[in-house]
């Protein structure tokens, strides 16, 4: 079902997202080497509007957390609409 298929892309996104904000936690990665620049550059364009609302405060980014919030409550629509027309 194509339900099921768009449910697992949002879950593959918020597991890369999961990711990259684990790995943040270590200052020694090369965020300009492969495969972690792949990976920066991808989420980012999940954490970047919500950046430009709220900037991170000091060492403390909350962009994530509205990402996941956010994108969650989206899967959930998409997920129950699709449904609903036969997908």
């Amino acid at each position: 079902m194509i339900s099921y298929g768009v449910y697992q892309l949002f879950n593959l996104i918020m597991f890369l997202m999961l990711v990259k904000v684990l790995l943040s936690w270590f200052p020694n990665i090369n965020w300009y080497k492969e495969p972690f620049n792949s990976l920066k550059r991808f989420t980012d364009i999940f954490f970047e509007p919500f950046r430009r609302i709220i900037p991170p405060l000091g060492m403390i980014d909350i962009s994530p957390i509205l990402a996941f919030f956010v994108l969650g409550i989206v899967q959930q629509l998409l997920f129950v609409i699709l449904r609903k027309f036969g997908f």
